[in-house]
């Protein structure tokens, strides 16, 4: 068939209709396969006790593979301190290379430097594994707190003080680091708005427990990375 002027735009058209039908097509799941980082649409629902960095690591795989993302291998973004002769771990070191995507397929940043620098977290890009924003100051229920244990730049922290719950395994006792989600706080101080070291947990428990958490803003939600 020969093509002429007058039938190039109804081909166009056409093709431009067939690509948008596509595209609608897709399926739901299409992007989350591809999505390398999410805030945990729920908490393990234990306060500041996972299990441990396997069980806050389990149920970051568990959501990732609900949502179709479950080909990836997941850390929870957690530090632990020293004790008991064990070494501290560091957030940082728990969660690959990058680059990181949300459930949206918006990069949040492009490596652990940018992650820890001027990254693209906000409340609109801090998406849960659904691709969901999560409720942040001024909505009901805040939920923005994060559980990290982690000074700013992904670290454990030193010395006795608590910062991580008994290293993620208790709901009674010590309290732990946040972040805010949304990157908003009480202040403008730049420490209020941190997305991964904002305060201290506390609460009518002391810090630890399901409804500590949520005193403060938060629900023991996670940030999740995926390693591979």
């Amino acid at each position: 068939m020969i093509v002429t002027d007058r039938m190039l735009p109804r081909i166009c058209l056409g093709l431009a209709t067939a690509m948008l039908t596509a595209v609608a097509a897709q399926p739901a799941g299409a992007q989350t396969a591809d999505m390398s980082f999410f805030v945990t649409s729920v908490g393990i629902g234990n306060g500041g006790n996972l299990g441990g960095l396997a069980g806050a690591d389990n149920h970051c795989q568990t959501l990732a593979q609900a949502a179709g993302a479950g080909a990836k291998t997941w850390h929870a973004y957690l530090s632990t301190q020293a004790a008991d002769g064990k070494p501290a771990i560091n957030a940082r070191d728990r969660i690959g290379n990058g680059p990181w995507q949300n459930a949206k397929g918006v990069v949040i940043a492009k490596d652990v430097a940018e992650l820890h620098g001027a990254n693209n977290l906000t409340k609109q890009t801090a998406l849960s594994e659904k691709g969901d924003v999560i409720n942040g100051r001024g909505d009901k229920p805040n939920r923005h707190d994060i559980l990290t244990g982690s000074q700013p730049d992904g670290t454990a922290f030193a010395g006795a003080d608590d910062r991580t719950c008994k290293n993620w395994t208790s709901s009674t006792q010590g309290s732990a680091m946040v972040g805010h989600s949304d990157r908003q706080g009480l202040s403008d101080d730049p420490v209020a708005k941190s997305w991964n070291s904002s305060h201290l947990s506390r609460g009518p428990d002391g810090g630890c427990s399901q409804n500590d958490l949520r005193s403060t803003g938060g629900d023991g939600l996670l940030y999740c990375f995926a390693i591979k």
